[in-house]
């Protein structure tokens, strides 16, 4: 398999995982958006740990017995702390804004507004100096207007509110999240660097739990299933998966495969929840597939380098 196949296919995980995640994480409205966030992405670096003890363990028994240069081994060091701690801080930023403007808002608007980062990323890709094919931005036009009309509701006016404004700045805050992975990735160690994304998120959170939130106890223990699952799979496995995919995989195309969170949650939703689904949705459904397999055709550069090996 190669790295670019495995990378789609991790990310097409991730996608399943957050979709599906969706019953699960709208417990956060119930118990406090620091409080929700806060638990669960702490919960999900410290699920990360006993897989990077097994890892290294693994590690260790197939070294060649050489003693780690010093020098390398701080430079590697402090790539990870500072790819760690740059994504904690993005998500936390992202995720507080997402769930603070849900509450101002519709969920359907949230949901198009929030998968907006797939309009922003390759916009950041060509300031930071990255190729995007141009087929690209035909595959961002099928996808935005799949999740169009995925997640809005007929003769709902769409209209930049306080919440709508909030959950803006949230697409802005993935799309930058996004791009922080896409440079750190390839550099260090992925389930290292996710797993001090979460303790810094986490930390964080639940800081600001103390300070503006009055977390119960009762609440929270009531909660416990949604918590550890959103906290497990959607932070500890999901966004692993991702960093681990995008060390091999393009920003953008990266961020319209991640979009099927939306397709995936309406499927779910369907199933667990017993949601019925419009022909529009369908319709949207059908689009942002189109879109995701499009952007994974070759571009004509990569067909002639591909012909002349």
């Amino acid at each position: 398999m190669n790295k670019r196949l495995k990378s789609d296919i991790l990310l097409l995980l991730t996608a399943f995982i957050w979709g599906s995640a969706f019953v699960a994480q709208k417990v956060g409205a119930d118990i406090g958006t620091f409080t929700f966030n806060g638990i669960r992405t702490f919960i999900g670096g410290l699920a990360l740990l006993p897989v990077i003890l097994i890892l290294d363990s693994m590690q260790r028994k197939k070294g060649n017995g050489e003693a780690p240069d010093p020098v390398q081994k701080a430079a590697d060091r402090k790539v990870l702390l500072a790819g760690g701690l740059s994504c904690g801080i993005v998500l936390f930023i992202a995720s507080t804004l997402q769930q603070y403007g849900i509450f101002f808002t519709t969920a359907g608007k949230s949901g198009f507004i929030t998968s907006l980062y797939a309009v922003i990323v390759p916009f950041l890709a060509i300031a930071a100096g990255k190729r995007v094919k141009k087929i690209i931005w035909l595959c961002v036009i099928l996808g935005v207007t799949g999740l169009y009309l995925l997640c809005m509701t007929p003769g709902e006016a769409f209209r930049i509110q306080r919440g709508d404004f909030f959950v803006l700045l949230c697409a802005f805050a993935f799309a930058v999240h996004i791009m922080v992975i896409d440079y750190f990735s390839p550099k260090t160690n992925g389930v290292k660097m996710s797993c001090i994304q979460f303790l810094t998120a986490g930390a964080i959170g639940i800081v600001c739990m103390f300070i503006f939130e009055e977390p119960s106890m009762t609440a929270i223990l009531h909660s416990w299933f949604p918590i550890l699952y959103a906290g497990v799979f959607s932070c500890g496995i999901a966004y692993t998966l991702q960093i681990v995919a995008q060390a091999d995989a393009d920003p953008s195309e990266a961020s319209l495969i991640l979009c099927l969170e939306s397709v995936f949650s309406v499927i779910t939703g369907a199933i667990m929840l017993h949601e019925s689904m419009a022909v529009r949705g369908y319709l949207g459904c059908a689009l942002i597939f189109a879109a995701v397999v499009m952007s994974q055709l070759p571009s004509r550069e990569e067909r002639l380098a591909a012909k002349s090996r």
